[in-house]
């Protein structure tokens, strides 16, 4: 999905605090369970069938992109960010053929000469390679494929219900690092 300057939750889904709750829930410290939906349900005090019901509605509305493990780079597979130069008239087009390499794990449009980003995790380089020249072919735009030199740890973590006695965005980011 590219990135519009728009907002998906005011736009097409009235957050309900169960929504906000659930979302706080699940983007950190998800259950490593046989039944992480269920151990969410029971957190929150709603039913596990719940859980999974208001998941699929928010991520059919644009609210979640995807519910996964984000695991530290090049710890299993490898992984390469790529840019490509899309004509703006093809941009959602090329958008939508990215998207469906399950290799591509998000895209999103930038305001740049390169104007879609986007991620590719595979097992080895040689499948990474497999996908980037794909693209390239099906798409008939060059592939820049900028490889990570270092890595560093971004919190994209962020809370949706504040409480008064809520810590600083900042202690919390510092405390899950």
């Amino acid at each position: 999905m590219t990135h519009r300057n728009h907002d998906p939750i005011n736009e097409t889904l009235a957050m309900s605090e169960l929504d906000k709750q659930l979302l706080n829930e699940f983007q950190r410290d998800f259950p490593l369970t046989s039944t992480p939906y269920a151990d969410i349900a029971a957190r929150i005090g709603v039913t596990e069938q719940e859980v999974i019901a208001r998941l699929r509605q928010l991520r059919a509305a644009g609210v979640v992109g995807r519910v996964g493990a984000v695991i530290r780079p090049h710890s299993i597979g490898t992984s390469v960010l790529a840019a490509m130069a899309v004509p703006a008239a093809r941009l959602e087009q090329v958008a939508a053929l990215v998207n469906g390499y399950p290799e591509v794990n998000h895209n999103y449009e930038r305001e740049h000469r390169y104007n879609l980003w986007f991620v590719v995790t595979a097992a080895d380089q040689d499948d990474i390679d497999a996908v980037l020249n794909d693209i390239q072919r099906r798409t008939g735009i060059r592939v820049l494929a900028l490889p990570m030199l270092e890595s560093y740890h971004i919190d994209v973590g962020f809370k949706l219900h504040w409480e008064p006695d809520d810590r600083d965005i900042g202690e919390i980011n510092a405390n899950h690092q």
